[in-house]
C-alpha cells in the first residue's frame, strides 16, 4: 500500500499538471504580438487580463500588483471551462415536458431524459406559460426560487438578484432564507453576541501579528478556502500569514485532519472527533474556572447568565448531566484529559485568537459550538482585546485585511418580493414533502409553501442540497416544472425541465469590488469573447421574459447593462473616471491608517457602556433570555453538548465519519468540469482521503476506488491514503457533478449523496452536512468512466411532435392580473434596503430580526452596501418600522 504526505501529493500533482497542460501561462511582463489583445477581467479567483486572439480566449494573465498568489483555478481553470463540453450551447427542453409540456411530463425521467434544441422563443414561451399556469392554479407561492446567495459569479448583476426583480413585477414568488455556509449560526450568534460574526471582518492582521502570542484554528483553513471570495480576491492576506507566523505567534489546529493551512504554518495538530468541538471547549471551560483561572471581572462587565451557565458546567444543572470535566471529555472528542488540560492552561496564559470555522456549525446542534468557543474565551477575559478574542470569519473573504470603509459597486435593485412565503435554503426537499407544514426558525412560526414550480439561476442546488435522493424524488413527486438557467450541464441542469444558456461574465460586460471586506478596489469585468454558441447573459434572458410577460420596460427602466455599469461605478468612492477606469480595468480606494490598528470587538471591550454590544442585553450572553422564551426542543438557552444524531461515539462498527470540506480546486461545484480537477482526481473521480489504518483494514491502497455508502446513497471515488487524517474520518470534498450508475450510485462523487437532510435545530433549520456517517470498501464493480462531465443526449426538434403556438398562449394577457400585486411604491429607505442590501448573506425581509439586530448586522452590511450616511438613516428607519418586534414595541 503506496501512502504519501498531503503535502506531498499537492505539490507533485500539481508540478506534473501544470507540465503536462497545453494551456499557456503568461506571466505578468509577457510581451505580445499584435494579433493579441489584452482585455481587462475579473473572477472568484482573482483579477486578471483575458488574452485574445483572433477572438479566442487562449490564457490569462495574472496583474502582478493585484494578485499576490494566482491560483490554479485562475490560471488554467477560467479557460477550460470556457470551452468545455459541457457548456450549454442552446435553449434545451427535457424530451418528455415538451412532448407534453401541459399534462404528465414524465418527470421520474429527469436526469435520464435526452434534451431537445428549441428557439428562444419557444423556451421562454414555455418558462411563461408554466410561470402563468403555476400561479393561476396555485397561487405565486407555488413558485419557488432556489436561487440563493449570488455565488453564480464576481459581477455585481447576479441572477438570483436579477430572477426576483423580474418575479416581484408579476406578483413575487416564495424564495430561499439563510444559506448552506452558514445557517445555523448566522441565526443564533446575533443573539448571542449582537452580529452574525460568519460575515464580518476579522481584526487587522497587524493586531494579530504584533499582539497575539497563540492562534486556534478550530477546523478552521484560510489557506484553501481563501483561494476564493465572494466579490474578486487579491489573496494579499498569503504573505501576511508568513510574515504572522515568523512573528513567533503559535498556531494550534483542532480539526481531524491536518490542513493546507496547517502545512503552510506549521501548526499543531490536535485530532478532534467530528461534531464534538463542543464537548472539548466546554471542559476547558470546566477546567479554567475549577482552577481558578476564569476572568470574574471580565464576566461581571461584558457578559451575562455566567450564573446559569455554571451548574451546567459542574454538573448541576437539571439536565442531569454530569461535570463537564476532562475526562468525560476525553471519551467523547478523543482527545486525552491531559491534552485538554494543556490547551486550557496554555490559552489561559498566553494572548490567543480563536478562530472559528462555519464547518463546525454545519451539524446537527451547530449552534452549540461557536457559542461554546464564545463562552471559553469570555471566561479568559479575551474578546475585544488586541490580538485576541473570537472570530468566525478569519477563512473567507480575505479576513484580516484592513477595511476601507468606502463604497463599492451595487447592481440593482431587486425590489419587494409580494409573497412572503420562505423556505430555510437547507429545507428544500421537506418543503416539497410537506406543503404547508409549520416550521420555526428563530423563534417564528411559519408555514412552507406548497410548490409546483422551481425557477433556478446560478445556483447548483441539485449539487447543494442534501440527502440528494431525497431530493430528487421531493421533484418527482411534486414539481410540475424545473426551470435551469446556467452556462453549464451542471447536476441542475441535467435534472431540470427547461434550460435556459446564460453566458459568463466573459461574454458581456459586468463591474465588481474586491476584496470581500477590505473592499479597496473596483474591477471592470468587460467583455473578452462573444458569447458561446446562442447562450445570452441574465439580464438580457430575464429582460426578454419580462417582455412576454408584459413587465420589460419595469424591469429595466429602459436601460441598457452599461447604463446599470456606469450608474454602479458612478456610487463608488473612486477617484479616477468611468472611462480611464474601463480602460485600465482596476480603481483603487485607499484604506485609512486607522484601519490597520481595529480589533473585532474593541469598541465594546473599550466601553460597553458607549458601545453594548446588539444583543437583548448588550452584552455577550451565556444564557439567552431570547432562546429560553422561545421554548425550543433543540436549542437551550446555554451552550451545551447534545450528542449528533450521527457520530462517532454512537456509530456502528465499521462506520466512518464523513467530513465535506470546501473543495481546493472549485467553488463549492464550480470548476467541478474543469481541467485541474485531474489534478487532484482519481480515475476521473472525486477523492476521498482516507487514514493509513482505515484503508489497511479494508485492503485499500492509494489510487484504488472506493464505494462510500450508507441508508441514503453510495458514490464511488479514488481512495488518497494519508498520514493526515485520524483513523475513522474520511475527508470529501463537496461539490462534485452528479452521474449515476445502473446501480443508483454516483459514479462521480458527489456527497450529499450520503448527507442527512436532518436539520441543525428548531433554531436556524440549517443543514448538518457534516453530521454524516457511512460505511466504505473497496470498489470492484465501478461502471465505466464517470459521465457527469459530458453533455447529455440532445435531439433535434423535429423529433418531438408538439408544437408551440406561441400566440394562442395569450401570455401578456394572462400576466396582468399576475401584476396587479405589484404596483405598489416603496418608501425611500425599504427601495434602499432592497437594492443595496439583500445581494449576499443577509436576511431577505426585514422581519427576519429584531431593531436591535438588525444595528448589529448593518455594521457590516452597510459599508460593503456602498450607504451614505443619510441612506443609512433611511433604511434603518425602514428596519425599525419593520423589524420583527416593531409591531410589539
Amino acid at each position: 500500500m503506496t501512502m504519501i504526505t498531503r503535502r506531498g501529493f499537492l505539490k507533485t500533482t500539481i508540478a506534473t499538471a501544470v507540465a503536462g497542460s497545453s494551456l499557456r501561462v503568461f506571466s505578468p511582463s509577457e510581451a505580445f504580438g499584435a494579433d493579441t489583445v489584452l482585455i481587462p477581467h475579473a473572477s472568484h479567483y482573482g483579477p486578471f487580463k483575458a488574452v485574445v486572439q483572433n477572438g479566442v480566449l487562449v490564457g490569462v494573465q495574472p496583474l502582478k500588483n493585484y494578485d499576490a498568489m494566482p491560483t490554479e483555478m485562475l490560471l488554467d481553470g477560467v479557460v477550460s471551462r470556457t470551452y468545455h463540453p459541457t457548456r450549454v450551447k442552446y435553449p434545451m427542453v427535457r424530451r418528455s415536458y415538451l412532448e407534453n409540456p401541459r399534462g404528465d411530463t414524465r418527470p421520474e425521467l429527469r436526469g435520464k431524459d435526452p434534451f431537445v434544441r428549441v428557439s428562444w422563443d419557444e423556451a421562454l414561451a414555455l418558462t411563461a406559460d408554466a410561470i402563468l399556469r403555476t400561479i393561476e392554479e396555485h397561487g405565486n407561492e407555488a413558485i419557488f426560487s432556489s436561487s440563493y446567495g449570488g455565488w453564480s459569479h464576481a459581477g455585481s448583476f447576479r441572477p438570483q438578484v436579477l430572477q426576483g426583480r423580474l418575479f416581484g413585477l408579476i406578483g413575487g414568488h416564495s424564495v430561499t432564507t439563510g444559506d448552506y455556509s452558514a445557517g445555523a449560526s448566522q441565526v443564533s450568534l446575533p443573539h448571542i453576541i449582537g452580529d452574525m460574526e460568519v460575515y464580518s471582518p476579522q481584526s487587522a492582521w497587524e493586531t494579530v501579528m504584533k499582539h497575539t502570542e497563540v492562534f486556534v484554528l478550530i477546523g478552521c483553513d484560510p489557506w484553501k478556502n481563501n483561494r476564493i471570495e465572494f466579490t474578486v480576491p487579491d489573496h494579499q492576506m498569503y504573505p501576511l500569514w508568513k510574515k504572522i507566523r515568523a512573528a513567533g505567534v503559535k498556531f494550534i489546529s483542532i480539526n481531524p485532519q491536518y490542513t493546507t493551512t496547517d502545512e503552510a504554518l506549521d501548526a499543531d495538530w490536535v485530532k478532534i472527533v467530528p461534531n464534538t468541538d463542543t464537548a472539548l471547549f466546554l471542559a476547558m471551560a470546566y477546567h479554567v474556572y475549577t482552577t481558578g483561572r476564569h476572568d470574574q471581572k471580565y464576566l461581571d462587565k461584558y457578559t451575562v447568565g455566567f450564573d446559569k451557565f455554571l451548574p451546567y458546567l459542574l454538573g448541576k444543572d437539571a439536565d442531569g448531566t454530569p461535570p463537564k470535566t476532562p475526562e468525560w471529555a476525553a471519551s467523547i472528542t478523543g482527545i486525552p484529559a491531559e491534552k485538554i488540560r494543556e490547551l486550557a492552561e496554555l490559552f489561559a496564559s498566553r494572548r490567543t485568537q480563536f478562530a472559528g470555522a462555519w464547518s463546525l456549525q454545519r451539524a446537527h446542534h451547530g449552534e452549540m459550538s461557536h457559542w461554546a468557543i464564545i463562552a471559553l474565551a469570555s471566561m479568559l477575559g479575551k474578546i475585544g482585546k488586541p490580538g485576541e478574542g473570537v472570530g468566525f470569519s478569519w477563512h473567507y473573504g480575505g479576513g484580516g485585511m484592513p477595511v476601507s470603509g468606502k463604497r463599492g459597486p451595487v447592481g440593482l435593485s431587486q425590489g419587494r418580493n409580494p409573497v412572503k412565503t420562505r423556505c430555510p435554503a437547507s429545507r428544500i426537499s421537506e418543503m416539497l414533502l410537506n406543503p404547508g407544514k409549520e416550521y420555526t426558525r428563530d423563534g417564528s412560526t411559519m408555514k412552507y409553501p406548497d410548490v409546483h414550480m422551481i425557477y433556478n439561476a446560478g445556483n447548483n442546488f441539485v449539487s447543494h442540497q442534501q440527502d440528494t435522493n431525497e431530493l430528487l424524488r421531493a421533484m418527482n413527486a411534486k414539481v410540475h416544472t424545473v426551470v435551469n438557467q446556467d452556462p453549464w450541464w451542471c447536476a441542475s441542469s441535467r435534472y431540470a425541465d427547461i434550460v435556459l444558456p446564460a453566458n459568463t461574465t466573459l461574454e458581456r460586460n459586468d463591474i465588481s469590488s474586491g476584496g470581500t471586506y477590505s473592499m479597496d478596489k473596483v474591477y471592470a469585468l468587460r467583455q473578452v469573447i462573444e458569447p458561446y454558441g446562442e447562450s445570452l447573459d441574465d439580464y438580457e434572458i430575464f429582460r426578454r421574459l419580462g417582455g412576454m410577460l408584459g413587465v420589460e420596460f419595469g424591469f429595466t427602466e429602459g436601460k441598457t447593462m452599461m447604463d446599470w455599469i456606469k450608474e454602479a461605478y458612478a456610487n463608488t468612492d473612486t477617484e479616477i473616471s468611468f472611462e480611464e477606469f474601463w480602460e485600465t480595468g482596476v480603481a483603487d480606494m485607499s484604506v485609512p491608517d486607522e484601519a490597520r490598528e481595529w480589533v473585532r470587538h474593541g469598541d465594546f471591550y473599550t466601553d460597553p457602556q458607549a458601545n453594548p454590544l446588539h444583543t437583548q442585553s448588550g452584552k455577550i450572553e451565556l444564557y439567552c433570555e431570547a432562546f429560553a422564551r422561545f421554548k425550543m426542543n433543540e436549542c437551550p438557552p446555554i451552550p451545551k453538548f447534545l450528542e449528533p444524531a450521527e457520530y462517532l461515539g454512537n456509530a456502528k462498527p465499521g462506520q466512518v465519519h464523513v467530513v465535506s470540506p470546501h473543495p481546493y480546486m472549485r467553488l463549492h461545484s464550480q470548476m467541478a468540469n474543469a481541467s485541474i480537477n485531474k489534478i487532484l482526481n482519481i480515475q476521473d473521480r472525486e477523492f476521498a482521503l482516507i487514514s493509513v489504518e482505515d484503508a489497511k483494514e479494508r485492503g485499500v491502497s492509494d489510487g484504488d476506488l472506493i464505494e462510500v455508502y450508507n441508508d441514503r446513497g453510495a458514490l464511488i471515488v479514488g481512495a488518497r491514503v494519508s498520514d493526515k487524517i485520524m483513523k475513522g474520518v474520511i475527508s470529501i470534498f463537496e461539490g462534485a457533478w452528479i452521474s449515476k450508475d445502473s446501480k443508483g450510485r454516483c459514479n462521480s462523487g458527489a456527497i450529499n449523496v450520503l448527507t442527512t437532510s436532518v436539520a441543525s435545530s428548531d433554531l436556524s433549520q440549517a443543514n448538518s452536512a457534516n453530521t454524516c456517517l457511512a460505511y466504505f470498501r473497496k470498489c470492484e464493480d465501478a461502471e465505466g468512466p464517470n459521465r457527469a462531465y459530458e453533455p447529455p443526449r440532445i435531439d433535434e426538434r423535429e423529433t418531438v411532435s408538439y408544437q408551440t403556438d406561441i400566440a394562442a398562449l395569450t401570455l401578456e394577457d394572462r400576466a396582468f392580473k399576475a401584476r396587479s400585486a405589484a404596483t405598489e411604491e416603496m418608501l425611500p429607505g425599504e427601495k434602499l434596503f432592497y437594492q443595496r442590501c439583500t445581494l449576499c448573506h443577509v436576511a431577505r425581509e426585514p422581519s427576519d430580526h429584531t431593531v436591535l439586530q438588525w444595528y448589529g448586522i448593518t455594521e457590516s452590511m452597510f459599508p460593503r452596501a456602498g450607504l451614505t450616511d443619510e441612506e443609512r438613516k433611511l433604511v434603518m428607519e425602514f428596519l425599525e418600522a419593520n423589524a420583527k418586534d416593531a409591531a410589539v414595541k
